[in-house]
């Protein structure tokens, strides 16, 4: 993947010297048909069009943006309602991600998603013990996790 990224700034510069402009907009144009030489030759690398990545993980933060304002409302709702009826739980969320920095990161957004709080790891790292302010139905909350977020971070780790 560094060397995809790497041509594909050289094969800017040469469009640069071969236009005889060297400001910012040949720059620009430069990259663009450097992507798409890279993705006509794409079969010749050994790993995967270096964009898709970078297109998943612009995938995994808008899921975490629309997970972290869809949990704040409701966090909202239950500190704004007039009695607590809420269903707090530990569950063991099986991982599919054997990676560590894909534990990490999986980790990481369920702990700054409101409401929800990773606890520990289980020393053969295929579980993550998760504590969840508001969870009345424990099979749906893991469903999700594994349907947005772990899905997501295994679709990077490609």
């Amino acid at each position: 993947m560094a060397l995809q990224i790497l041509l594909n700034v050289l094969l800017a510069f040469v469009w640069m010297f071969l236009s005889a402009s060297f400001n910012a907009s040949t720059f620009i144009v430069g990259y663009i048909l450097g992507l798409l030489i890279i993705f006509m030759l794409r079969r010749y690398f050994h790993s995967r069009f270096y964009v898709i990545p970078f297109l998943v993980i612009c995938k995994l933060i808008l899921i975490f943006l629309k997970e972290l304002l869809l949990s704040n409302i409701a966090v909202l709702k239950v500190i704004l309602a007039p009695s607590m009826n809420i269903q707090p739980c530990i569950f063991a969320l099986p991982l599919e991600v054997k990676k560590d920095w894909g534990i990490t990161v999986l980790s990481n957004l369920i702990t700054l998603t409101p409401g929800t709080l990773v606890v520990d790891v289980s020393e053969d790292r295929n579980t993550l013990y998760v504590h969840a302010l508001d969870a009345p139905n424990v099979e749906e909350t893991i469903k999700q996790i594994k349907e947005s977020f772990e899905k997501t971070i295994l679709e990077v780790s490609k």
